[in-house]
């Protein structure tokens, strides 16, 4: 993988990019649609690639392992193979899933114990077995298995925290550079920067995830209860020791105000699935601002979902038809908002790009930070 940075804004951190994989280019700053079970909830291939123009996507580790599991995806020849997509792939490792598992999990020093969600099975993830598991799915870019502690951890807490991901970060390491990729193509690791919402433990994690000199480093554990002027600041202060010529990922962020904020302060990726979960409950992004398609206002509202046409949805829909869709309980809502939604998501990291490059992402980004956040 490489990433070529075409472009600094001069005013702000904001950055263009360009990753190049084997499966293809992605042009950041991007936001990836989040398969968890190896699909976007409801959608197809086809709507990913044709109406959302998603170029990279994720499937979660944990998800697959347990289910289909990894003999079913070395059989079909990896994750790529198995669910269509021919475009880049990224698989977070699981790890945030895992530690989610309160009560049923377990955290050693070797790794995590753990039940299934699904039959209560028992299974252990260690920095070794995850990454043979991201060997096995076969993503383009994988994840370093990590501790994401609870957003309310103290000080005490987060260290000791901090200290077993580094640990374990080196065991990943260790894992990755001694076994090889499985289907032919190749894949790289990104490193993960932890330690809550503590200055000093994001400066030391920062560093050491920089030493690693990996293809991509990602900032983990915000977006988890903070305040988002604390998670802004974690920003900053991570994005000042991580290599410039590296891309950044921003974990599990955010709403559209979030990502153009974290664009400003020089991060490049993202992954959320607020999009797809708040479409499926009637919650629309617009460029106009924040609709519910369930009120009543709406129920002859016969002008296009966003006026802007951000997504092609846009085109043949009116508030008015998808607001009856909800109402009657029809699976369409659900399909037509996760369109909608995810391809407002990509345009609105596009217009971004589009004005880093033209040199006016400051003043843009004031106005559509006012819009995306306005209740209509």
């Amino acid at each position: 993988m490489t990433f070529q940075l075409l472009h600094t804004d001069d005013k702000t951190n904001a950055r263009a990019g360009l990753i190049t994989t084997d499966h293809g280019q992605i042009e950041t700053p991007i936001f990836m649609p989040v398969g968890t079970v190896g699909s976007v909830k409801g959608l197809s291939v086809n709507d990913l690639k044709t109406q959302v123009q998603a170029q990279i996507i994720l499937g979660n580790t944990y998800h697959l392992y347990l289910r289909p599991g990894t003999q079913i995806l070395e059989k079909a020849g990896g994750l790529h193979k198995f669910n269509g997509w021919d475009r880049p792939i990224l698989t977070d490792s699981g790890g945030f899933q895992v530690f989610s598992l309160t009560g049923i999990r377990k955290l050693t020093e070797e790794g995590c114990t753990f039940r299934s969600h699904i039959d209560g099975s028992k299974h252990m993830f260690t920095p070794e077995k995850v990454m043979d598991i991201e060997r096995s799915i076969g993503a383009d870019i994988i994840m370093a298995l990590d501790e994401c502690p609870p957003g309310d951890s103290d000080f005490n807490y987060a260290k000791k925290s901090l200290g077993l991901t580094h640990r374990w970060l080196d065991r990943c390491f260790k894992r990755f550079n001694e076994t090889e990729p499985l289907y032919g193509y190749q894949q790289s690791l990104f490193p993960i920067v932890q330690g809550c919402t503590f200055k000093e433990l994001r400066k030391e994690s920062a560093e050491f995830v920089a030493s690693k000199g990996a293809d991509g480093n990602a900032i983990g554990g915000l977006a988890v209860g903070e305040p988002t002027d604390v998670m802004y600041e974690m920003i900053e202060v991570v994005n000042e020791i991580l290599p410039k010529d590296k891309p950044r990922y921003l974990m599990g962020v955010g709403t559209p105000a979030n990502l153009l904020e974290a664009i400003e302060r020089g991060v490049d990726m993202f992954d959320c699935v607020m999009p797809t979960r708040n479409g499926r409950n009637a919650m629309l992004f617009t460029s106009e601002g924040i609709m519910n398609m369930r009120n009543k206002k709406w129920e002859d509202d016969f002008s296009p979902i966003d006026p802007n046409g951000t997504a092609d949805v846009d085109v043949f829909y009116s508030r008015a038809y998808l607001h009856h869709l909800f109402k009657a309980q029809e699976l369409l809502a659900l399909e037509i908002a996760s369109i909608h939604n995810l391809a407002f998501y990509l345009w609105l990291v596009k217009e971004a790009r589009k004005h880093i490059l033209a040199g006016d992402f400051s003043t843009w980004k004031s106005g559509m930070i006012r819009k995306v956040c306005n209740r209509l």
